[in-house]
């Protein structure tokens, strides 16, 4: 028997082409869009409709898509969010094969903010919504509360790819992760 085994023995494929192309594309867009803001506002704008295209394109896959693209098989409850964090400051929290409970509430506060910056962004371009004080303090505030869940979600992504032995940015780039072990939530 051969004693070495192919990566593609031991991984398994977790991440679809869209989910993959979706996430680098709206890493794209969104650093587009914050590199060109004040300055290049045609760039700016057409950044941030498509990261809202973007986000429009998620939300049908989420609730239509299938296995781990669906929002059903990664949002838990407020409850099993925070027993997930309590078990990670104790270091004994459990490998998820796609998103852990803290992962999926991560998605669900990008989406969110990227969806806020994308509406009041595009209320900017409007008659009625234009110069309005609070249409523009709300996008500037979520532009940059962006960043800070940027931060927190690349810290987690380092986190978990060093606890776990995984590097998960390798993962959404090839869509695959190591084969779930029975301690594993599949």
């Amino acid at each position: 028997m051969n004693a070495t085994v192919s990566a593609q023995e031991t991984s398994v494929r977790v991440w679809s082409p869209y989910v993959r192309l979706f996430h680098w594309s709206l890493v794209l867009c969104v650093a587009v869009a914050w590199l060109s803001s004040g300055e290049i506002m045609k760039v700016h704008e057409l950044a941030g409709y498509c990261a809202g295209g973007l986000i429009a394109s998620r939300l049908i896959a989420g609730l239509a898509g299938s296995g781990y693209t669906r929002f059903d098989q990664f949002v838990r409850g407020p409850r099993t969010v925070r027993s997930y964090l309590a078990d990670v400051v104790r270091g004994r929290e459990r490998r998820y094969l796609g998103h852990n409970p803290a992962g999926g509430a991560m998605v669900l506060a990008l989406v969110t903010c990227i969806a806020g910056i994308a509406l009041t962004g595009w209320m900017q371009t409007t008659d009625t919504w234009w110069g309005v004080a609070w249409v523009e303090d709300a996008h500037k505030v979520l532009g940059n509360g962006i960043l800070v869940l940027i931060g927190l979600h690349v810290g987690g992504v380092v986190l978990a790819s060093l606890r776990h032995g995984e590097n998960l940015v390798r993962a959404m780039v090839t869509g695959r992760k190591h084969a779930p072990s029975p301690e594993d939530v599949a």
